[in-house]
């Protein structure tokens, strides 16, 4: 088996799930999610985006429903040793497919959990799912018990979080060179992400936002390339990637000088970062880190310019976002507690004056201050 981390680890993962699950009063988990399915087994793949299910039993059993295409790939990545297909053909219904499959386990009149919230379940099938369900047990929406698990890394988590780290911060060492008038975003991009691969990376869960100009004030990645004027402004927003463990970072990198709008922003992304850092300790929650943010962001009149979030949890994640729960926004609860690996991110886009300013970097929480993963300084960075 091609396996991540040691069995032993993920025998501590079942045994901390199965007793969250005696908690709640769940006989069974019906797991959807590829990042729950990856954390308690280490199944990886993408076959997700068809209908898959993991259904782990409360005494530990666990069986996992499938394609075909996929049987291989569970018995080589994963420890899942009971493998069961639904097969493709016209008209099939692999919900049916799984309530017979709960019947062979003996789970009619079972308090069953459900992972809803979840990529891997669509609408469509979760509809289907349901029908299917009616006749059962109690059906509970359990879609969050697995990711608060997933929200404390171990040991080993953290190794690969800190080598997420390094490939981001090698990303960016390969792009700053190529930033400079008349440069190819497609180049950029070409650069940091075979920095990553070169380094035994991954692809990340979603596409590296790059945008020039104009486009510096996106949030999001979108298609074409520009080149780079003599004076410009260009946003990034990467990760490093290992195995499926993200570390983001973001940066506004100017090319010529920096205008005195970009200098102003920039203070106050910094100054706001800053202020992240020393509210991100054990005994603050997610929104008084928010409100650390927006207090900044107040006080050099850029509220309107500001963003309702400014960072979130991260780890292993698929496609199509490596964006993890809990997130820093207004009044969240979710404590913070010590070894979370959490990207915070101060993004300001001044539209009256086409202006992008953003900084941010992934940190390891601690019994105290949080440690920053990025060996890079938090500096303008300005090209000629």
């Amino acid at each position: 088996m091609a396996l991540h981390f040691e069995k032993s680890e993920y025998d501590a993962r079942r045994d901390r799930l199965i007793a969250e699950m005696g908690t709640a009063k769940i006989d069974a988990l019906l797991i959807f999610a590829q990042e729950s399915m990856y954390w308690l087994t280490g199944f990886d793949t993408f076959g997700y985006c068809f209908f898959q299910c993991l259904v782990l039993k409360s005494d530990g059993s666990m069986v996992l429903l499938t394609r075909s295409a996929d049987l291989r790939q569970a018995r080589h990545t994963s420890t899942i040793d009971n493998i069961t297909l639904w097969t493709d053909r016209a008209g099939s219904d692999p919900t049916l497919d799984l309530r017979n499959l709960l019947n062979d386990l003996d789970l009619l009149g079972a308090q069953i959990g459900v992972e809803y919230d979840t990529h891997g379940l669509t609408g469509f099938n979760g509809r289907r799912l349901d029908e299917q369900l009616q006749t059962f047990g109690k059906i509970l929406d359990a879609s969050a018990i697995i990711p608060r698990l997933r929200q404390v890394k171990s040991p080993a988590e953290i190794k690969k979080a800190e080598r997420a780290a390094e490939l981001s911060d090698d990303a960016l060492d390969a792009a700053l060179p190529l930033i400079k008038s008349g440069a190819d975003e497609g180049a950029i991009l070409a650069a940091m992400q075979g920095a990553i691969f070169t380094g035994g990376g991954d692809y990340p869960a979603n596409e590296f936002i790059i945008g020039s100009g104009a486009d510096a004030l996106l949030c999001r990645y979108k298609a074409g390339r520009r080149t780079l004027s003599t004076q410009d402004q260009l946003t990034l927003e990467w990760a490093g990637v290992f195995h499926h463990y993200h570390a983001p970072m973001m940066r506004t990198v100017l090319v010529g000088e920096a205008t005195a709008r970009h200098q102003e922003l920039f203070e106050a992304a910094e100054d706001a970062l800053l202020a992240v850092e020393e509210a991100m300790i054990p005994g603050n929650t997610f929104g008084d880190v928010f409100d650390a943010h927006s207090k900044v962001m107040e006080a050099h009149e850029l509220t309107r310019h500001r963003l309702n979030a400014c960072g979130y949890s991260v780890g292993a994640r698929f496609s199509p976002s490596w964006m993890d729960m809990p997130m820093f926004y207004q009044a969240n609860p979710e404590p913070i507690v010590p070894d979370m690996t959490l990207f915070a991110h101060m993004i300001i886009m001044d539209s009256d004056t086409n202006t992008a300013m953003t900084l941010g970097r992934t940190y390891l929480t601690t019994d105290a201050a949080p440690r920053s993963l990025s060996r890079h300084g938090l500096d303008l960075i300005i090209r000629s």
